[in-house]
């Protein structure tokens, strides 16, 4: 009996790592990003767009950095799609992408202790540093609408908290195993989403933002393990 849920326990890590620990580093360094750069998200573009409109009736500074974002993030998108497009289909692509992720997220680490801590949200560096860990998220956002097969986004929780919601209901009121299994899923990377923002919360108050260089050990990791073909097949169900 031991053994069974053993087995059933190292199957389940074995398919949801992977999303779990590029989740937990989403939360994480959305949260540290908008902390230490003054209010700028770098796991999505609505959030920003969103302050923008409130600075637009507020004021204060930064508007044109967050404005910015839009730019930036459709740019990254298109080349990293003209990339997928073009690269051979027997390539690492997923494992690529996310080696491209974390070259720009250190390229993010580099600058903002560099330029930190940012003391006004509208400077060049502000802008320089921040759209740096846009672009990094841009990639990986990109990879997931393209080449992450079945795997649940692993940045935006919106659609992640709504299909919670959608597997408790099922759950509730049509219990089975197919239900349970998809509960599961959602409610753990919604959970990973959260842990990750208060890690990266308090590693903050500590270490600043150095504490943007834990997480990306590991997405590196994700990369490296993307190259094993089982790995893969596991994490993407394809």
């Amino acid at each position: 009996m031991k053994d069974k849920d053993s087995a059933a326990k190292l199957t389940f890590w074995q398919r949801y790592q992977i999303p779990v620990m590029l989740t937990t580093v989403g939360g994480a360094i959305d949260t540290i990003g908008f902390i230490g750069l003054l209010g700028f998200f770098t796991n999505h573009v609505t959030g920003n767009l969103v302050m923008a409109g409130g600075g637009l009736v507020k004021g204060g500074d930064g508007l044109w950095v967050k404005l910015g974002a839009l730019p930036v993030f459709l740019i990254t998108v298109i080349i990293t799609k003209r990339m997928i497009n073009i690269t051979s289909a027997n390539k690492p692509i997923l494992s690529n992408l996310l080696f491209a992720e974390v070259i720009f997220l250190l390229a993010f680490l580099a600058s903002a202790v560099y330029f930190g801590p940012f003391e006004q949200a509208g400077t060049l560096e502000v802008a320089f540093t921040g759209f740096l860990g846009l672009t990094a998220f841009a990639i990986r956002n990109t990879a997931g609408k393209s080449v992450m097969g079945k795997m649940k986004p692993t940045l935006l929780m919106t659609g992640n908290t709504t299909q919670l919601g959608i597997d408790l209901s099922d759950y509730v009121f049509d219990r089975n195993n197919c239900n349970m299994d998809s509960l599961r899923h959602s409610f753990t990377l919604v959970a990973s989403f959260t842990i990750g923002a208060f890690v990266g919360a308090v590693l903050y108050i500590y270490i600043g933002l150095w504490a943007i260089a834990p997480f990306i050990l590991s997405v590196l990791y994700a990369a490296i393990k993307m190259r094993d073909k089982q790995t893969l097949k596991e994490a993407t169900g394809t």
